[in-house]
């Protein structure tokens, strides 16, 4: 049995214990991943062609890896005009090993799945609760996020329990120079563990 799915805008032919590499998906090894854009399956001759999808049809992988492709080169020139640019890339790679063709609605057996392509639209609220999830606090990004994990504040709990001296701290560690109390950290961390 085999099928056709969509993923990272490119379309991959794919049968059950397949290696792929394909366009980086937000998972970690370990995890499964369920494709949803299955445009064509087929087995023994017979072939369901999607229009665009196969109603029904999903294909269920494992995360093996992430990695980066070997690196390229990117050089431009014009002639005679002194112009000149070099660039490398290596793209961000997924490398995962399908598990499982399914059709009519059947869902994978594999521990709880996760869509690769699926936009986060979960409520703050309801991931209140997650730990080290401290870039629900406005203003708090990733980078800033790593920072904070590296002072020793990884929850919500503690930026809500934040006393004078620990503010202070934190201030001359990242040279924030009031930035907690401007931006009111203690009360937004207070209100996402109330479930506000």
């Amino acid at each position: 049995m085999f099928a056709v799915i969509k993923t990272g805008g490119k379309q991959y032919k794919v049968a059950a214990d397949d290696i792929l590499e394909i366009e980086k998906l937000e998972a970690v090894a370990g995890d499964a991943i369920v494709f949803e854009e299955v445009l064509m399956v087929g087995a023994d001759g017979d072939v369901t062609i999607g229009a665009p999808l196969v109603d029904g049809a999903t294909v269920a992988a494992e995360l093996v890896e992430q990695k980066r492709a070997k690196k390229i080169v990117v050089f431009k020139k014009k002639r005679r005009q002194n112009y000149r640019r070099k660039a490398g890339h290596r793209q961000n790679l997924s490398v995962v090993r399908i598990t499982d063709i399914l059709t009519g609605g059947a869902k994978p057996k594999a521990k709880a799945a996760k869509k690769p392509a699926a936009a986060k639209s979960e409520a703050p609220a309801a991931a209140a609760g997650a730990k080290d999830d401290l870039k629900l606090i406005s203003g708090v990004g990733p980078a800033l996020e790593k920072k904070l994990h590296a002072l020793g504040v990884t929850s919500l709990k503690q930026v809500a329990e934040f006393d004078a001296k620990e503010i202070e701290r934190v201030d001359a560690e990242l040279n924030f120079k009031g930035r907690i109390e401007r931006e009111d950290w203690i009360s937004q961390a207070k209100t996402l563990l109330a479930g506000e």
